[in-house]
């Protein structure tokens, strides 16, 4: 080998090396930009604002959809059409806070008009009726959490929760992912994974940490609906000492149907809280999102992972992640609210909102006071 090739081998090897870290996405970047609450005890439409878990953007009306997980408890399981207004563009949005200053505070907060209460329909075109055991059968009304917009199609995506009560008679409501039309009317249902159904055994998801999140990705074609914790059968749910797997499936929207479901990595649990649980995500591409991760308590600690799919493995087929080797979905911390914004309650919804005026783009944030005039309803301004 001549001296020249074995300098062109040299340079190759070193490309070659160098190529991978080329291939790895820029992480987002995220700065806090205000806050806006909402007064306690605030009606619209003779329904009482609360519970705000899922948030999503339209960009045609300037509007957004906000979820109530109400149980049709405070008026009829329902979400909202609401209009935001950024932060006033003088905030210095460029800068993070310093450890100086400590956290940054609400002093150049948008705001928030509350258009309408749009009760979520059953396939009889009635509202959901309130809790009731008592009857034959029993009434159980859905947990509502997450929701997504399709611009193309011009409708709603609704997850549910469901119910598991199993002191005494066993009462079960599996969780679902349906179709709503604008005005909240039924308009379909997609098909779950079996091990989505709700058991009165110590099998498949536990009571209220079932589809959290849900987002559809930018062209239109995939939701994906997010578990908060693992089920029984996927393990322990996080705590201070260690983390845990928890579930993301990709549904096809034209067939209604899963297609894939990967394993997301949840973190352990911040003290003072006990648990972690993953509460929202909205699809930046088919395979990366930005995921909102809430140890609730007290001080509720608020973390914004950027994950995407990656090499990870689909689990769709899998009865238990426990006691099987699988590469998880990979992530990274973009931004710990916990530490830059103050006041922070239960974050629990997240998108991806207009374009700001310097050309980056917004990221809105809901959180629910769980009905509690002890904790705040408020909406977080990000620029990403």
């Amino acid at each position: 080998m001549t001296p020249m090739s074995r300098l062109l081998v040299v340079c190759w090897l070193f490309v070659a090396g160098c190529a991978p870290a080329a291939t790895v996405p820029p992480q987002p970047q995220l700065r806090y930009l205000g806050q806006v609450q909402v007064p306690h005890a605030t009606t619209v439409d003779g329904t009482l604002v609360g519970g705000l878990s899922g948030i999503s953007y339209d960009p045609g009306r300037h509007i957004y959809y906000v979820i109530s997980d109400d149980r049709s408890e405070h008026g009829p399981a329902r979400f909202y059409t609401v209009r935001l207004s950024l932060p006033d563009k003088s905030i210095d949005a460029s800068r993070p806070p310093s450890a100086a200053s400590g956290p940054a505070r609400p002093d150049s907060a948008g705001t928030v008009e509350f258009i309408g209460a749009h009760p979520l329909l059953d396939e009889s075109g009635h509202p959901f009726r309130p809790l009731s055991l008592d009857s034959s059968p029993p009434v159980v009304p859905p947990d509502p959490e997450g929701i997504a917009y399709d611009a193309v199609r011009q409708r709603l995506y609704w997850s549910s929760e469901g119910e598991r009560i199993t002191d005494g008679r066993a009462v079960l409501l599996d969780p679902w992912i349906r179709v709503a039309a604008l005005d909240g009317s039924y308009l379909g249902q997609f098909r779950l994974p079996a091990g989505l159904a709700m058991s009165a055994a110590g099998t498949g998801p536990r009571r209220n940490r079932v589809l959290e999140g849900l987002t559809l990705t930018p062209d239109g074609k995939f939701v994906f609906a997010a578990m908060e914790q693992p089920g029984y059968h996927d393990g322990d749910p996080p705590n201070r000492s260690h983390g845990a797997l928890t579930r993301i499936t990709k549904f096809d929207v034209d067939t209604q149907a899963p297609v894939a479901q990967y394993a997301y990595p949840l973190e352990p649990a911040a003290a003072p809280a006990d648990s972690n649980g993953l509460t929202d995500l909205v699809a930046l591409s088919d395979t990366t999102f930005l995921v909102l991760e809430r140890a609730e308590s007290v001080a509720p600690a608020v973390r914004i992972f950027r994950a995407d799919v990656g090499a990870a493995t689909d689990v769709l087929a899998l009865p238990s992640l426990t006691g099987t080797a699988v590469t998880p979905m990979r992530k990274a911390l973009v931004a710990d609210l916990s530490a830059t914004v103050s006041p922070l309650d239960n974050i629990e919804g997240i998108t991806v909102g207009p374009e700001l005026p310097d050309g980056r783009r917004s990221v809105v944030l809901v959180s629910d006071d769980n009905f509690s005039p002890a904790q705040l309803t408020q909406f977080l301004f990000l620029a990403m």
